[in-house]
């Protein structure tokens, strides 16, 4: 996959950036061609060399189709509940956000999004639904030619229409006034 100056690419857990040159260097003997990539989000420069930026995951912009897609898996909330300890869940949460596949990003935003529902998130968590979202939002602003707070809102909107699921009421252990009162074997 090859790139121009000006062309915006995606290098992953990192999102979307510019490619601002592309630049011959010489590093210990070794010559080597490298994408210069301007990272939107935060004004960070990486150097991606160009004869292994495909293995490194950088890749195009997601189509509109794949928009739609990331924003079907938003929707999709019935996926099992994960019950995996949550330095398990933060490990593959991690792997996925570091494939740079949108759709893996969405899985992880829409799964954090469930677990934010139904318990308070830890730190660690929080930066991970942070930097899904932040991916995400910026991926599908640069598809759309929009804004980004624009698909933050509309992300929101998903979110805040799937309702909490009502907690099991707790059984009474009063005893009933006309049941009997059980006898103990002494």
């Amino acid at each position: 996959m090859e790139f121009e100056t000006g062309d915006k690419a995606v290098y992953p857990g990192h999102g979307v950036g510019v490619i601002t040159e592309i630049q011959a260097l010489e590093i210990e003997g070794i010559s080597a061609t490298v994408y210069v990539l301007k990272i939107l989000d935060n004004g960070m420069t990486i150097r991606v060399p160009l004869n292994n930026a495909g293995a490194l995951g950088m890749r195009r912009v997601m189509s509109a189709e794949q928009a739609n897609k990331a924003f079907e898996v938003l929707r999709d909330w019935d996926v099992p509940a994960d019950k995996q300890t949550w330095n398990r869940r933060f490990r593959q949460y991690t792997n996925q956000l570091h494939t740079g596949d949108p759709i893996e990003v969405s899985k992880v935003l829409r799964d954090l999004s469930l677990l934010r529902k139904n318990k308070t998130l830890s730190f660690g968590e929080r930066k991970m639904y942070d930097k899904a979202h932040t991916l995400l939002t910026q991926e599908i602003a640069v598809t759309r030619d929009t804004d980004e707070t624009n698909v933050a809102k509309q992300i929101e909107d998903i979110f805040a229409s799937v309702q909490k699921e009502p907690t099991k009421k707790r059984r009474s252990r009063k005893k009933k006034a006309d049941e009997p009162a059980k006898e103990t074997p002494t």
